[in-house]
């Protein structure tokens, strides 16, 4: 009986001590992240295109970072960049994600699966609208598009037989 008597005031200290610690200790900031809506458009039309899904890389990386990605309906999307990443990179799939779109940055390379790389410091200062090379230039011009801060739009045209790639 003494034995509990003496234990329980030492642990109503010790639960009263750790509380006073963590009230008092300064909370971190958790790291966010950025934000970065995404808008794909078709290279011939200037047209929102609706993909099946997106596949969003970062820092040069292979993996795909889908993990914070919402598309909606219309087609935009929307992902959350880890913070203190740098670059981006997205491409757009349809038939249920088995086909990929060809990027239009790529469009006059001779190897158009080539991911460009877009500086996320830039997407979220000014917004950044990638180049629409395909098809030699005939639609380059086709939609003039004024991205806002935080917005990534891009231009797109299915795969055909000529595509050395195809999937």
């Amino acid at each position: 009986m003494t034995r509990t008597l003496v234990t329980r005031p030492f642990a109503i200290l010790a639960v009263l001590a750790f509380t006073l610690a963590a009230a008092i200790c300064p909370r971190l900031p958790a790291q966010t992240g950025k934000t970065i809506s995404i808008l794909m458009l078709d290279a011939k039309t200037g047209k929102p295109v609706i993909p099946s899904n997106y596949m969003v890389r970062i820092d040069h990386h292979d993996a795909i970072r889908n993990d914070r990605l919402e598309l909606n309906d219309d087609g935009s999307g929307q992902v959350t960049v880890p913070a203190g990443a740098s670059f981006f990179s997205v491409q757009g799939t349809y038939d249920q994600s088995t086909y990929i779109y060809i990027n239009c940055d790529a469009g006059k390379e001779k190897n158009t699966r080539a991911l460009h790389w877009y500086s996320i410091t830039d997407i979220m200062k000014s917004g950044v609208i990638a180049p629409n090379e395909c098809y030699k230039g005939k639609y380059e011009q086709i939609v003039r598009v004024n991205p806002k801060p935080g917005q990534f739009v891009f231009f797109v045209r299915q795969a055909n037989v000529l595509d050395p790639w195809t999937d």
